[in-house]
């Protein structure tokens, strides 16, 4: 059986690749195989390094002005491609090379609260500010524009009367941790 290789892109501090790497560690079929990141000094780094997992640190003109960023996945051949709190908007090129194989968690109910700009606390905020009664997670495809791709998954829950922007996170968080591992293994099954 082919083992199927995921690749992530991470921008922050990497507790979600983290979860994803640990979870396929204990799996036969499926494998990180690299975490690329657009920050030195992304603590997603250090976590990848922990657990034996390959990095590529790239610039902005690697990713948008030069074939490098597509070359380093070339020598992983992904079978997925994993966002993870990466920040950048996924150039049109590359969405092409990779149709159909990148996908995004973005921590609200899509298409409510998405776009340029609309992440972590940022999000929370507007939510809450917004006086929206429900929030969660979207795992959605990715194309080339910010979070309009189809949705794969969403779940969510009530927001309580006290709501503040740190605790919809830790709830938002909690839900990642929870289901994106498990999503990325049906999308490679």
């Amino acid at each position: 059986m082919h083992m199927k290789n995921i690749a992530i892109f991470a921008s922050g501090s990497g507790t979600n690749a983290e979860r994803i790497i640990k979870y396929f560690e204990k799996k036969e079929h499926a494998d990180v195989g690299v975490v690329l990141t657009n920050n030195p000094s992304a603590g997603v780094i250090k976590r990848a390094q922990s657990c034996n997992v390959n990095v590529e640190i790239f610039n902005r003109n690697d990713f948008y002005h030069s074939n490098r960023v597509i070359d380093v996945l070339k020598k992983y051949s992904p079978d997925l491609i994993v966002l993870a709190g990466f920040l950048w908007l996924v150039p049109q090129t590359f969405v092409k090379d990779y149709e159909g194989k990148i996908i995004n968690i973005h921590p609200a109910l899509l298409p409510k609260f998405g776009g340029k700009g609309m992440y972590g606390m940022h999000v929370h905020e507007a939510v809450i500010k917004s006086g929206e009664i429900k929030s969660g997670i979207t795992i959605h495809h990715v194309n080339d524009i910010y979070d309009d791709g189809q949705i794969i998954f969403q779940d969510s829950f009530e927001l309580s009367d006290d709501e503040t922007p740190e605790s919809l996170a830790q709830k938002i968080h909690a839900l990642e941790y929870k289901h994106f591992p498990v999503i990325i293994d049906k999308l490679l099954a």
